[in-house]
This record gives C-alpha cells, sequence and structure tokens, in this order.
C-alpha cells in the first residue's frame, strides 16, 4: 500500500516521502500513531504542494546569497582596536567583531558562526570568508588599525 509518511519512520523513509509498505504494517502500525496517510489525491496534492513550496524556499534564499556574496566579494572592512607601542592587539580579533563590523558596513545579518576568521592579534590586512548559504560564501578582508 502507498502512504505519504507524515514523520520519519526508521528504516522506511523520512517525512513527506512517498513510500511503499505492506497493508499489515500500514493499517496497524502506521495509521493509528498517525505517522503515515492514505496516498489518496489529496495527500498526494498536499504532498506536491509542499514540495514545491520548498524548492521555491530554497531558490529564493540561493539567489539572496548570491546576491549578498556579489556584494561583499572583494570588499574591506575596517576595524578599529587597541595594542601596545610594538603594534601587537590587547586580546585579539574575534569572528564577533567581524561579523558585526560587517553587518554595521553593509547592512545584513550575518550569524558569526557563518564567519571563518584565523586568529588576529597584530594590525594588518587578513582574509575572511563568510559561507552565507549551501556551496556559496564571500571572501572579503578585514583590515585591522587603530
Amino acid at each position: 500500500m502507498k502512504v505519504v509518511l507524515l514523520q520519519d519512520v526508521k528504516g522506511l523513509g523520512k517525512k513527506g516521502e512517498l513510500v511503499n509498505a505492506s497493508d499489515g504494517y500500514v493499517r496497524n502500525f502506521l495509521l493509528p500513531r498517525k505517522l503515515a496517510a492514505e496516498a489518496n489525491k489529496q495527500a498526494m496534492s498536499e504532498l506536491k504542494n509542499r514540495e514545491s513550496a520548498e524548492k521555491h524556499r530554497i531558490e529564493t534564499e540561493t539567489a539572496a546569497a548570491k546576491e549578498l556574496a556579489a556584494e561583499l566579494e572583494g570588499k574591506t572592512v575596517k576595524l578599529t582596536a587597541n595594542a601596545g607601542s610594538n603594534g601587537k592587539l590587547f586580546g585579539s580579533v574575534t569572528s564577533k567583531d567581524v561579523t558585526s563590523a560587517i553587518n554595521n558596513t553593509f547592512g545584513t545579518d550575518i550569524d558569526k558562526k557563518k564567519v571563518s576568521v584565523e586568529d588576529i592579534k597584530n594590525f594588518g590586512i587578513y582574509p575572511v570568508e563568510v559561507k552565507l548559504y549551501g556551496g556559496i560564501s564571500a571572501k572579503l578582508f578585514v583590515s585591522v588599525g587603530e
């Protein structure tokens, strides 16, 4: 019997998939526990609508990420930090500092976990990679000065 899974079922499939299961398993286990629904016309149309909505959401997010990557690519963000007389910083510049500078400069809302930066403990210009979505990332530079 063909059913549409309403939740993940171990050994059978993930939520939203159309699977084929034995009649007894469907009647005695899946349907009473509301883990699946019979694959009738209504369930199939809901499944198609859900899939198309998910596809549209992914396309929209990918397009927005590509646009943001094009905007950020190759740009330089300036940070100020306190340092000693030899140019060595008091502490270091973290991904949180870099993220807040990027968000303030470009008006974005990037999470600090998406920014990969090496340890910045001196003045200078350092490369930074921002992972925006899936395989989309942007490389920019951070200029640390007084």
